[in-house]
């Protein structure tokens, strides 16, 4: 093996890597949230389970990348242990797909189907059409180019590895080399070694099917390293669980005895039997199709086997990492390591801030109850979640940072902006909670009592902030740009009536039937109420905007009200008149009946 071959080998492994790593981030973009559905289909059946990461393997086509995803779900809370063991026993078998795709670069024979079905033949044509999609195509088209390229870049590295290898077949010392990997112990842990420094199965599957190709590797020593490569695959999720809670380390240890005990009893059963009955394909050579028959017998059996016990490795896992007594466990639903699986992490970033949503929602609501009837009880709890909201938004602004640096899809970006331009909303909206808590507490001390039709004006605006409030979290919680329509509309007929509040407020002070004291806190109350129907507002703009694919709320809005053509303003004026007929004060004039919501436009 000459120099030159050796270089060659280097070039073959790098294309192969990168290719099966651009490969299965494509894959991942182009299944989308689509991963985070499969996934919380989750029920207590460990068959289910393992449908499910065979399922989730199979189209991101690693097993490390399933498992750290699982490490996530459990430290985060979405996932229970037992629950992560099925799809930890999915993810071995699914990752097996892999090595009977690279398995194709062994096929041999002259006929035109197996000419078609070799890499050599359709890597260039899968290249070029990848190519073409990529840069001239949407992005769902690009996405799918993206998969050909790195499917196209992995055969040809695996193409490139097999060929500089090739004049290893010739060298005594290379033979002698794999000879001694037929010794059990030593093959593991080669293939555990290998396997762990470049954290992929496939990947150290994928080269000793490469190496394969010398003649010089038999049944008898690639089975030991085949076994070693699926416990060095656990590295990864052991390396991930790093900081974890104790459940998020189980998963790992599950996944790491799972592989171990599976091993054992394989290599045990294999050579007790061969000493007794000598199997004669031992010292066969093997080739590429043989490695991944090997690697799929090999993880159905181990599922098999140990599938009707996962509450046995579930103990086991507990037994490794106890709990300590009194010990609470923690979650951490911004998990970083979900930022691997970006759709993943979209989809939790998305959960937290519609949950931070429901807390600033319920905090202006109770705030407002406390205008009417002082509870220092409530008071407190309203305090508390505010602080909550700012944490949730200090946390979520770190992490949808770091989360647009990743590789997205365009929907996944979309929900991104989307966030990105809502959290801040949101702290505001649980912020004014605070500011109509002072003013209750000072209605509270100072006893200041509102008139009768004081009353009744305010008990309508407080009908449209709680109307505002839900269509908006709503919106924002279902996606739903149609409701979300609705709230620019409700905003403004929320600014008519402060306006007509403040003017019947001046009409009864020079009447002297107000006090100055109920002024002040009028005031305060009137600008925490339009400031929060501003954020919902802000927030509503900000889906439909992003949705477009633009961003420029001023001019949305100014074209919304002034362009009186355009179907969707016609569309906004209308909704004005409903609501406006709907929240009239109960002395005003009626202009008509508010319809039923599904008669709105």
């Amino acid at each position: 093996m000459t120099i030159t071959n050796l270089f060659s080998l280097m070039g073959g492994l790098a294309l192969f890597l990168y290719g099966m790593d651009l490969m299965g981030k494509s894959l991942e973009r182009q299944a989308g949230g689509r991963l985070q559905k499969i996934l919380s289909r989750l029920t207590d059946s460990p068959l289910k389970g393992f449908l499910l990461g065979l399922a989730v393997t199979a189209v991101i086509q690693s097993s490390s990348a399933t498992t750290v995803m699982v490490v996530g779900f459990v430290n985060s809370g979405i996932m229970q242990l037992h629950q992560a063991i099925g799809i930890i026993m999915g993810s071995n078998v699914g990752t097996t797909v892999t090595s009977w795709l690279l398995s194709l670069a062994g096929l041999e024979g002259d006929s035109l189907l197996i000419q078609m079905l070799k890499p050599s033949t359709f890597s260039p044509l899968l290249a070029f059409i990848g190519i073409i999609l990529f840069m001239f195509c949407g992005e769902k088209k690009k996405g799918v180019g993206g998969i050909l390229i790195g499917f196209a870049i992995l055969m040809t590295g695996m193409t490139a590895m097999s060929d500089a290898v090739a004049p290893l077949e010739h060298e005594p010392w290379f033979t002698d080399l794999f000879v001694r990997f037929s010794n059990p112990l030593l093959g593991v842990l080669v293939g555990a070694l290998v396997t762990a420094i470049i954290q992929s199965s496939s990947a150290s599957v994928g080269i000793l099917q490469a190496l394969s190709s010398t003649g010089a590797i038999t049944f008898g020593s690639a089975i030991p390293i085949i076994m070693g490569q699926n416990i060095g695959t656990c590295a990864t999720a052991l390396i991930s669980s790093v900081g974890t809670n104790k459940n998020a380390r189980r998963a790992a240890m599950v996944h790491l005895y799972f592989n171990i005990i599976g091993v054992t009893v394989f290599l045990v059963v294999f050579y007790g039997l061969n000493a007794f009955v000598r199997f004669s394909f031992v010292d066969e050579v093997i080739a590429p199709w043989g490695i991944a028959v090997v690697h799929s017998v090999f993880n159905l059996c181990t599922t098999a086997l140990l599938l009707p016990f996962t509450g046995v490795l579930e103990k086991l896992a507990c037994l490794t990492i106890p709990d300590d007594k009194g010990e609470k466990e923690t979650f951490t639903l911004l998990d970083e390591r979900l930022l691997n699986t970006p759709s993943v992490a979209v989809e939790q970033a998305r959960a937290v801030t519609s949950n931070m949503a429901e807390l600033a929602r319920s905090g202006v609501l109770q705030a407002m109850s406390l205008t009417h009837r002082w509870d220092a009880d409530l008071a407190k709890k309203v305090k508390e979640q505010e602080k909550q909201v700012d944490r949730s938004e200090d946390a979520l602004g770190s992490y949808l940072v770091k989360l647009s640096s990743r590789a997205l899809s365009h929907e996944d970006s979309q929900q991104v902006n989307t966030l990105l331009h809502t959290i801040s909303d949101f702290e505001r909206i649980s912020d004014y909670s605070v500011n109509l808590l002072a003013s209750a507490q000072e209605i509270h001390d100072k006893e200041v009592a509102f008139s009768p039709d004081a009353q009744e004006e305010l008990g309508v605006l407080e009908d449209v902030v709680q109307d505002l409030l839900n269509r908006t979290t709503e919106a924002f919680r279902q996606g739903d740009l149609h409701l979300a329509s609705k709230v620019e509309p409700m905003e403004s007929v929320l600014s008519e009536l402060v306006r007509a509040i403040k003017a019947r407020h001046v009409a009864r002070l020079q009447a002297g039937s107000c006090s100055i004291t109920y002024g002040f806190v009028l005031e305060d109350l009137l600008t925490s109420y339009s400031r929060i129907a501003a954020h919902c507002s802000n927030v509503a703009v900000a889906q439909i905007e992003v949705a477009q694919d633009s961003f420029d709320t001023h001019a949305y809005l100014a074209d919304l009200r002034k362009n009186s053509a355009a179907e969707e303003s016609q569309a906004f004026q209308r909704r004005v008149d409903r609501y406006r007929a709907r929240y009239a004060f109960p002395d005003a004039e009626k202009t008509g009946a508010a319809g039923e919501e599904e008669a709105e436009g």
